[in-house]
């Protein structure tokens, strides 16, 4: 039985699954700064909008102050990921950890520093960061998880259990390949535009009607990526253009993480992104000319901040 939780990363996503579970077990933070720990401690974790909790959680910076847990539910953003993954490493022998990071090869990066059981997740949630104690829950979407290597899929579908009993949706895939690519695709597509245009999620990505209208370069770049999952032999779970024009159809604009860090000036994940699927295009010999424009693109704007 899954009693114990720790979240690794305290960020929006880590927020909401923090707050949502600490009603149905016992729930600590490791997170990035004392300050915020220290936060956390002495106000809990509110959660407003679709849900409306205060959670009360234990919370440290230092992983040997963290108690042992049953699951690790790591959430930070890529930057972060190998200093989490480091700290815990020769820890929590008992645990089982579950990656929620976008794009691909999160499970390689946590593999490398220890031998737990490994749960793959992608989640679709997205919420608003008001403090280090207070987030607000925009979409209340679901999150798909399934077995990594040898990880027997009934762990995923106890963890599965877990997250429905906290009040979060969720859907255990016996494979997770298919679900995973497909929200690698939308994001490496809707993330880097959005990064590199300002416009949040909106209904310009999906706009075909005009010669200069910008989803013709949003349905290329997903066509790019449909390209590679098939070299992959990637049957995908959702098509990533429907989800893009489902995504822009909800009445409010979606601000991408990658646009959020680029206007903070911080590094992004688009190493993990859109990154991976150019990596992935490179080693299946298919031709990605417009992924790796903005895969290229990004990375410049990142450098032109140092």
């Amino acid at each position: 039985m899954i009693e114990r939780v720790c979240v690794i990363g305290g960020g929006v996503i880590g927020s909401l699954f923090a707050g949502h579970l600490a009603q149905v077990a016992q729930v600590s933070v490791l997170t990035r700064r004392s300050e915020h720990a220290d936060a956390l401690n002495a106000a809990g974790l509110r959660v407003s909008g679709r849900s409306d909790v205060h959670a009360i959680i234990t919370a440290s910076s230092d992983p040997e102050a963290i108690p042992p847990f049953d699951l690790g539910i790591l959430a930070t953003k890529a930057p972060g990921l190998e200093d989490a993954a480091t700290a815990l490493e020769g820890r929590f022998p008992g645990a089982t950890m579950m990656t929620t990071l976008n794009g691909l090869g999160a499970e390689e990066v946590v593999r490398r520093h220890g031998g737990w059981p490994i749960i793959s997740a992608v989640t679709f949630m997205s919420g608003t960061r008001h403090d280090d104690t207070h987030v607000e829950y925009i979409l209340d979407t679901e999150t798909w998880l399934g077995p990594y290597e040898e990880t027997p899929y009934e762990t995923v579908e106890e963890v599965a259990a877990l997250l429905r009993a906290a009040g979060l949706k969720v859907e255990a895939m016996r494979d997770l390949r298919p679900a995973q690519w497909s929200k690698l695709i939308f994001n490496a597509t809707v993330n880097s535009v959005a990064a590199l245009t300002g416009l949040p999620h909106d209904p310009h990505f999906a706009a075909e009607r005009n010669l200069t209208d910008l989803g013709h370069l949003v349905h290329d770049l997903v066509d790019e990526g449909k390209a590679v999952a098939a070299a992959a032999g990637i049957d995908l779970h959702d098509d990533p253009w429907e989800m893009n024009v489902h995504a822009t159809q909800r009445g409010a604009a979606h601000y991408p993480s990658m646009l959020e860090d680029v206007e903070a000036h911080r590094q992004t994940e688009i190493d993990l992104i859109t990154g991976a699927l150019v990596r992935e295009a490179g080693r299946h010999g298919v031709d990605v000319p417009l992924h790796t424009a903005l895969y290229r693109l990004m990375r410049a704007k990142e450098e032109s901040w140092s």
